[in-house]
């Protein structure tokens, strides 16, 4: 099994741990077409604001997306419209009115060399912990078959990860599952209350918190001489 903090070169870029779940935890997603839907929006939002979705999990009453922003200072304004969108295909479907989500989405800085394959790993888990399947590639509405089957996806991108888990495909996808199969419980620990940025003290450093939000700060321009 290949070790996830090898360090790829990618630069000390950012990544979002996305997380929204329904108000009161009632099912939103109840039938084959809510996923279907909301897989929709997310290709056409991925689309409008340069998304890379690594990794992604639509449960009954949640979700969860780890995902990378060419401007991450529209991330809040990219989410919140998704969850517009999916809230107004919802009470049109069901004749229903009020708050769909509970409270704001969460959203969970992540330095991208460190944690990318780790909490992808905790994303695609998530059927499995919740007892829906043994093993996470038979979930319908995760990135994991794309990963472990092969299985065509025009929402997620692939992880630069990936690479490290053989020397072709059929390697890759075994690796990958068996990777699936083990968890740590401390690293899990890390993604459960995703507000808090996960990296190193240098990673934190670059980050801005605005609003609740954390965004890359801006550097200054150069001071005339």
């Amino acid at each position: 099994m290949p070790s996830y903090a090898r360090r790829h070169q990618l630069g000390r870029s950012l990544l979002y741990h996305i997380f929204s779940r329904s108000n009161a935890r009632l099912p939103i997603f109840r039938e084959p077409q809510d996923f279907i839907h909301f897989m929709d929006l997310l290709r056409s939002y991925a689309a409008a604001f340069r998304l890379r979705i690594y990794h992604r999990v639509i449960m009954s009453n949640h979700y969860h997306l780890l995902l990378e922003m060419a401007e991450p200072e529209q991330v809040s304004g990219c989410m919140a419209g998704l969850s517009r969108a999916y809230t107004h295909y919802y009470h049109k479907t069901y004749q229903t009115c009020g708050y769909l989500w509970q409270g704001r989405f969460k959203l969970q800085p992540l330095e991208k060399e460190t944690y990318l394959i780790a909490c992808g790993r905790y994303i695609e888990r998530n059927p499995v912990r919740a007892g829906i399947v043994a093993v996470a590639e038979l979930y319908p509405y995760s990135s994991a078959a794309y990963y472990c089957l092969g299985k065509a996806d025009t929402i997620t991108t692939e992880s630069p990860c990936y690479h490290d888990f053989g020397r072709d495909d059929t390697e890759r996808k075994e690796e990958y599952k068996i990777f699936l199969l083990s968890f740590n419980e401390e690293e899990e620990r890390l993604f459960r209350d995703c507000e808090y940025p996960q990296g190193s003290d240098e990673f934190k450093r670059r980050l801005l918190r605005t609003n609740g939000r954390y965004i890359p700060k801006r550097r200054g321009k150069p001071r005339k001489d």
